[in-house]
């Protein structure tokens, strides 16, 4: 989809559109999305297309657009739900796009219909995240009837039950696209759109829904968070011949110009150690300065050991803490039995991520499905930075729960 909308080709139906979308050589070999990538679409004031097709670098399609959207490309198979995870609380996007295959359910009487697991998973994933997003059916070239009713009906069935609370709407001609986009945020409505990458049905459909769709952050917001301190989460690292330590992630608060002076850590004592940005990308290419709610690659010099995924780059005035132990405020979405204390699962904190294990749980008898308690945490293997009122997330194996961080016990580094 994403190689169809950005590329402006239509897919040969064995994957062609979707080679511009992979960054490493086994996910061209799998056919199967592992890491993170991020893709630029834009519209000019007539409501056209500005894509690859049409212009040759991102800076082109920046500066010939009156609107812009960036994609997170993020993976759908199940052995990489940590990527995806990582992708929704750690980049905070406005909305999300989820992908549902027509042909891709369970297998009824010889033939595929309905959700299949991940499809499922990945639901109850944004609606526990409480995110906006919308619904995308692909393959309607080679479905039956059939099977892209029973896929639409899931779909319409998860959103209705009792964790969705969503109101489903179709997007059948022009006229729903519109009203779709201005009812999202404010009804909980979610459009359901049915494409082809093949034939090019439906895609005019969503083309005209992201050109109305309003913006997830007011201009004034933005700019108030370009007035507060610089705030930098690291989610991913890289090191670069002659050139070095590369970061690269989401830049939550403030302003990042070539030549800062910032902070990184928090390192496994719970320090922070001084560093200077040498060089901006953005999109593949250099920029002087990164503002707030862009992502970015960071040049930093000199070189820090241990750099790790979940760092922070702070500018003066943030505050420098770090914790092992934290309390969270938590539902759990699902478990077979009941959490106990000593009970081990990974949490997702933002750009976070790692094993935690619960010291304590205020619940006589432990926690179950749908139970409502606060539990304090306790990381195993390092420190990390943490702010109370940020969302949680922990799961193991199936079990699956959300929450928010309600306080935290800082360390005091020597």
């Amino acid at each position: 989809m994403l190689g169809v909308l950005t590329h402006g080709q239509l897919d040969n139906g064995r994957g062609r559109a979707r080679l511009n979308m992979f960054r490493h050589l086994h996910e061209i070999r799998s056919g199967r999305t592992s890491s993170i990538s991020h893709e630029i679409l834009g519209f000019d004031s007539q409501g056209h297309l500005m894509n690859y097709r049409e212009l040759t670098t991102a800076e082109e399609i920046r500066s010939s657009s009156s609107k812009l959207i960036l994609f997170l490309d993020l993976a759908g198979h199940r052995k990489y739900l940590k990527t995806t995870i990582l992708g929704l609380t750690g980049y905070s996007p406005h909305h999300v796009m989820l992908m549902v295959s027509a042909v891709g359910g369970a297998r009824v009487s010889g033939e595929v219909i309905g959700l299949s697991t991940e499809a499922r998973e990945h639901l109850l994933l944004a609606l526990a995240l409480d995110v906006s997003f919308f619904v995308v059916i692909t393959k309607s070239d080679v479905a039956s009837s059939s099977a892209l009713s029973a896929a639409i009906q899931d779909v319409e069935t998860e959103l209705m039950g009792c964790g969705g609370r969503r109101i489903p709407l179709r997007v059948c001609n022009e006229d729903d696209a519109i009203t779709a986009a201005s009812r999202q945020l404010a009804d909980s409505v979610v459009p359901i759109f049915c494409v082809s990458n093949v034939t090019g049905q439906g895609l005019d459909l969503l083309t005209k829904f992201l050109h109305v769709l309003p913006p997830g952050t007011s201009t004034k917001e933005k700019e108030r968070l370009e007035q507060e301190p610089c705030e930098f989460q690291v989610d991913e690292t890289f090191r670069v011949p002659d050139v070095g330590i590369v970061v690269g992630g989401l830049l939550a608060k403030g302003v990042i110009t070539e030549g800062s002076k910032l902070v990184i850590g928090p390192m496994d004592n719970g320090s922070f150690q001084p560093v200077c940005v040498q060089s901006i990308h953005r999109n593949k290419a250099p920029c002087r300065a990164v503002r707030a709610l862009q992502s970015a690659s960071l040049s930093l010099y000199p070189e820090v050991k241990c750099i790790r995924k979940g760092m922070f780059l702070l500018g003066p005035g943030a505050q420098l803490s770090a914790c092992l132990f934290f309390q969270a405020t938590v539902c759990v979405l699902f478990h077979a039995t009941a959490i106990r204390p000593g009970y081990q699962a990974t949490v997702h904190v933002g750009s976070v991520r790692q094993t935690a294990i619960m010291e304590g749980i205020m619940a006589t008898g432990g926690i179950h499905t749908n139970d409502r308690t606060s539990v304090l945490f306790r990381f195993c293997c390092h420190p990390e930075r943490l702010c109370v009122g940020m969302t949680l997330l922990f799961r193991e194996g199936r079990t699956k729960g959300i929450g928010m961080v309600t306080q935290v016990f800082p360390i005091i580094p020597p």
